[in-house]
This record gives C-alpha cells, sequence and structure tokens, in this order.
C-alpha cells in the first residue's frame, strides 16, 4: 500500500460527510467537496479519516495516495487555509485589490484587471506586494499562476511578477 496513504488524517476542527461518491468537509473557513473515487474506500473513525485501497492493483494503491493528499489539503484548508504571496519588482509596477478584482499596473499601455474565481480573495498589503488567499489549494496556487503569467520575471534584470519565495538567477549581459 501507499506509503502516503497508510497515515491518517486528523480532523482538527473539521466535519467530514461521506455521501455515496462526494466527500464534504466543513470548517470555520468554508465547504469544500471532492468527488470520491472507487478505487479507495474512506473511513471516518474517531476524528480520524483513514483510506485504504479497495483492491490490490496498482491503480488503487496510487489512488490512495492521491486521495489522502487530496482530503488532507481540504482539511487544512477549511481550518487553516491557504496563501500565496507575490511580490512585483519594477519601476511603476502596482496592484492594488478592489473587491473581487485585483488592478495591475505591469508597464503595459493599458492596466490589468484580473476577476478573482470564486472562493479566492486578493489582498495588496502594499503596493508591490499581493497576497492571494482561499480554502482550496487548487485554485489559490492556479490564480497565483495566472497572476504571474501577466509579466513572469525577466532573466536580465529580474523585473515582473514572482513569488515572494522566488529566486530568480540573473543572465550576464551580452559583452562586447
Amino acid at each position: 500500500m501507499s506509503r502516503v496513504g497508510k497515515s491518517p488524517i486528523a480532523l482538527q476542527g473539521a466535519e467530514v460527510a461521506i455521501n455515496g461518491d462526494v466527500i464534504t468537509v466543513k470548517g470555520p473557513l468554508g465547504t469544500i467537496s471532492q468527488p470520491a473515487n472507487k478505487l479507495v474506500a474512506v473511513t471516518n473513525e474517531d476524528g480520524t479519516l483513514k483510506l485504504a485501497p479497495t483492491d490490490e492493483s496498482r491503480e488503487a494503491n496510487a489512488m490512495s495516495g492521491t486521495m489522502r493528499a487530496l482530503l488532507a489539503n481540504m482539511v487544512y484548508g477549511v481550518t487553516k487555509g491557504f496563501e500565496r504571496k507575490l511580490t512585483l519588482v519594477g519601476v511603476g509596477y502596482r496592484a492594488q485589490a478592489q473587491g473581487d478584482k485585483l488592478n495591475l499596473s505591469l508597464g503595459f499601455s493599458h492596466p490589468v484587471v484580473h476577476q478573482m474565481p470564486g472562493g479566492v480573495k486578493a489582498e495588496a498589503p502594499s503596493q508591490t506586494e499581493i497576497v492571494i488567499k482561499g480554502i482550496d489549494k487548487q485554485k489559490v496556487g492556479q490564480t497565483a499562476a495566472e497572476v504571474r503569467g501577466y509579466r513572469p520575471p525577466e532573466p536580465y534584470k529580474g523585473k515582473g511578477v514572482r513569488y515572494s519565495d522566488e529566486v530568480v538567477i540573473l543572465k550576464e549581459t551580452k559583452k562586447k
């Protein structure tokens, strides 16, 4: 059996409902659902979730680890939440959060307005910082990647939108 799939998931203040083919996790930050896989049996025992493959196939073994990781991320998301921090590097690059929109000035001739998907919020603590928060890890990461995609860091000066923990290796300029 998968090493990841063997370890149980502790429910730190979250409630799990297993209804046939849908697993729903409810916590203080919200509710999130995931379709259940037929190859994995999920049981809720004494405040912990336990997963086991339904048969001895290779696919069931792999899917038990995948489902365990997805469910652990769901529990973490509804109790603590996920966030990604982005930094704008460049003269005149600015970010401003207005409701469910993120206004970006990235050196183009026009401002870039990014519409936030449902369940994801953006904050701009300063003009060069963006914090994207939500309960769904996949949505938070995808939204951060879309915002970064407007102006990824370039390799000569490092200007652009980058993750706060990202290291951009600068190239040496051309010599005569």
